[in-house]
């Protein structure tokens, strides 16, 4: 099994090297696709100097910033693997966990996995109160619409069967790619199983761009996809 890794990148020359070992040591046969979202540090240049180093790692670059969803899109229009994994370019998500997150995939009785970090996973940092509830709060609203018992919506980890990812077809272009992503998993009526992570969240000091703008428009997104497919 070939594993497809996507990476958005937008302003994270402080992490991006250390992601991308923890990326490399994960036991598995990878390619990395990493996308720079027109950064406004040296990520992309960062990028360019692992292309160079890794044989397995590609990079794409935009000329204009347009945010997460655009980048995945981008990410996903040339993967090559069996299976696609979304990953931040931060250090708040464990590589170590890909294998609990490729388990239900490799045994044959998912096509999505999504990684919560209100499951319990190996270690969860105690952290934002009201980012934890609004995270609870979107994703009771998007299972409302979707059907589906999810506790973590907003997750970077998701995992996709190559075929289900190439037709989840992203038009949204920021953080709103989130609901999106899992109410077009809903409506393509996949398999999906979720497993607990690990969780080393950030806050504003150390770089989290999430605000509550991003909420709103992440309860926008949840509605627009939920009635308007």
């Amino acid at each position: 099994m070939k594993l497809s890794i996507v990476i958005p990148v937008y302003n994270e020359e402080a992490t991006l090297e250390k992601l991308v070992e923890r990326v490399q040591a994960a036991p598995y046969q990878k390619e990395l696709i990493l996308v720079d979202d027109c950064s406004r540090d040296r990520s992309g240049a960062i990028m360019d100097e692992l292309a160079r180093r890794h044989a397995n790692l590609r990079c794409l670059h935009h000329e204009r910033n347009a945010g997460k969803g655009a980048a995945l899109a981008t990410g996903f229009a040339h993967v090559t693997g069996d299976v696609v994994l979304i990953q931040d370019a931060d250090l708040e998500y464990d590589p170590a966990d890909y294998p609990a997150l490729l388990r239900p995939i490799e045994d044959g009785v998912a096509d999505v996995v999504f990684g919560s970090r209100f499951l319990g996973g190996r270690y969860v940092r105690v952290h934002m109160f009201w980012h934890y509830v609004g995270n609870r709060l979107l994703t009771l609203i998007s299972n409302c619409f979707t059907n589906l018992n999810l506790t973590d919506m907003e997750t970077c980890y998701k995992v996709f069967r190559r075929e289900f990812a190439q037709r989840l077809d992203i038009r949204s272009k920021s953080f709103a790619v989130e609901p999106e992503i899992t109410a077009k998993v809903a409506k393509l009526r996949a398999r999906v199983y979720e497993v607990p992570i690990s969780y080393a969240g950030r806050d504003y000091s150390e770089g989290k761009k999430i605000g509550p703008k991003d909420a709103l428009i992440a309860l926008f997104a949840i509605v627009r996809w939920g009635l308007f497919p």
